[in-house]
């Protein structure tokens, strides 16, 4: 399977390419206008009837809508797959800012944001928002706003979401919130058992946080202040999020629309490797199958641009057909 996606990218540079386009959005739930890059597929210009499949990738902390086509080369992955028969599909990269794609525990003004933004970031006309509503952005505002303008095949059947860290995260957590949208959710090096602080390596025997002070111990300095405006102080609110509870409560439910299809990776170096390993071991505890994967690499670009053709190859087989 790896040999087969590393000869895609090597298809000569006679094959015909998608293009790449920056729109704008305006976000209801955020109060604010958002950029969003789309990947066309190359035969989007020529086929003005044809509709296509979509999935959606999301950028991680400290990262932007622009991240997964110049440090990521989607793009380029993309074309080379379909070079070698995938699927076309669309491809929506949306602004997520370092929110977490949830809605944040703590409001934190336009202002008081500004105010702590350090030198040399992003400007907070484009990073601040009024409300810190990331989830509904996503499903509520991003999905219609490519359904309507974009050629798309607008159904749960052909929609599917994937990301990258925070974005492996957002990954997870949109899918399993949002059952109805996406067919298919695809994490790389996700931040996908944010409560686990067991043993390394996991054992099989998870052992979670007791209490927000365990949890901002384990984070420590460098990586807490990203998370509590978001996820909050208290363990209630860090398990309202969890990905894992959240797979418990869409199985629980009766009459909910089927589990999306699972996909998660992680670099054997990577420091959330562990993390990934517990929310496997989630799934299979409750009787369903998500496709894994670790491979050597860090939590870096490096790693996610060898490995993004993966879950590209294996979206298409999904929402694809």
């Amino acid at each position: 399977m790896i040999g087969a996606l590393l000869l895609a990218l090597v298809i000569s540079a006679d094959s015909v390419h998608g293009s790449v386009v920056t729109d704008t959005l305006w976000s209801q739930a955020l109060g604010t206008k958002k950029a969003v890059v789309i990947y066309l597929p190359p035969s989007y210009a020529k086929s003005p009837a044809r509709r296509y499949p979509v999935a959606y990738y999301l950028h991680g902390l400290g990262g932007n809508e622009r991240n997964w086509t110049k440090q990521g080369e989607i793009n380029v992955v993309m074309d080379s797959l379909i070079a070698t028969g995938n699927p076309e599909m669309i491809i929506v990269m949306p602004d997520g800012d370092d929110g977490w794609y949830t809605t944040w525990n703590t409001l934190v003004t336009f202002d008081a944001c500004r105010k702590a933004l350090p030198p040399n970031h992003e400007k907070a006309e484009t990073y601040c928002v009024p409300w810190q509503h990331y989830d509904d952005y996503i499903a509520r505002d991003v999905v219609p706003f490519a359904d309507k303008k974009y050629r798309t095949q607008a159904s749960r059947e052909h929609r599917a979401i994937a990301g990258l860290s925070m974005g492996g995260y957002g990954t997870m957590a949109l899918a399993l919130e949002y059952p109805d949208l996406f067919a298919a959710a695809a994490s790389h090096s996700g931040v996908l058992s944010p409560l686990y602080m067991g043993p390394r390596p996991f054992d099989g025997h998870p052992i979670w946080a007791k209490d927000g002070a365990e949890l901002e111990a384990g984070y420590g300095p460098q990586f807490w202040p990203s998370f509590w405006p978001a996820f909050g102080r208290d363990t209630a609110a860090w398990w309202s999020r969890d990905p894992g509870r959240r797979l418990e409560r869409l199985v629980a439910s009766k009459g909910a629309p089927a589990v999306p299809a699972l996909f998660a990776d992680c670099g054997t170096e990577d420091g959330l490797v562990n993390q990934n390993r517990a929310f496997k071991w989630k799934v299979e505890q409750l009787g369903l199958h998500i496709v894994y994967h670790e491979w050597p690499g860090k939590h870096d670009f490096p790693y996610w641009r060898a490995h993004v053709g993966e879950s590209l190859h294996w979206i298409g087989t999904e929402i694809g057909k």
